[in-house]
């Protein structure tokens, strides 16, 4: 593993704004960020851009790349839905970047692992799990039966928080992405 990038680990339950601060933070151009594209099983939404938003593909597919050992990390994140990070993408990608994941909690802290001292994982805290609820509700993507789920996964994810090297807690969307914003620049440039 060759690199000179470093990799900066946002994770975080369903709704808690980890896509939002993570967006912002790639355009800071000072901080040299590429975002790691992970692929998933699950449908595309009307909104996402193959290539840009994931890399949607079959669960054959994911479970060849599992077989063949291209992924990171992988993570069945939902029932028969698969998210993992692409081994030869990202390893290119630090070449001549530092990497930005957006990435579950489990998923999160593998990566951490693998990549050690050259990545910072940060937790992104809602102020509470009502809060969270409301969030995922007003998105609109997702069933009744799904907000559900996400909530209950969420309860267990937010016991992992201490795991991670540092919280945001997502309280003020403001506030949230000054602090992101610190704490990956100190963590960059040290």
């Amino acid at each position: 593993m060759k690199t000179s990038g470093k990799c900066i680990i946002f994770s975080a339950p369903s709704g808690s704004g980890k896509t939002t601060l993570v967006k912002d933070l790639i355009d800071r151009s000072e901080l040299n960020l590429k975002f790691s594209i992970s692929a998933t099983t699950r449908k595309k939404r009307h909104n996402e851009v193959e290539g840009k938003d994931y890399f949607f593909i079959s669960k054959p597919e994911f479970h060849t790349m599992i077989k063949h050992d291209q992924l990171l990390e992988y993570e069945e994140v939902y029932d028969g839905v698969f998210y993992g990070s692409l081994k030869d993408s990202v390893n290119d990608l630090l070449n001549d970047f530092n990497v930005i994941f957006d990435i579950d909690v489990i998923g999160g802290l593998r990566l951490k692992k693998y990549f050690n001292e050259k990545a910072l994982a940060i937790f992104v805290k809602p102020p509470n799990i009502i809060e969270l609820q409301k969030r995922l509700e007003s998105r609109g993507l997702d069933s009744k039966d799904s907000i559900e789920t996400r909530i209950k996964k969420a309860q267990i994810e937010i016991d992992k928080e201490l795991q991670f090297d540092i919280t945001v807690i997502n309280d003020n969307l403001e506030e949230a992405k000054k602090d992101s914003y610190n704490i990956v620049k100190k963590f960059l440039f040290k």
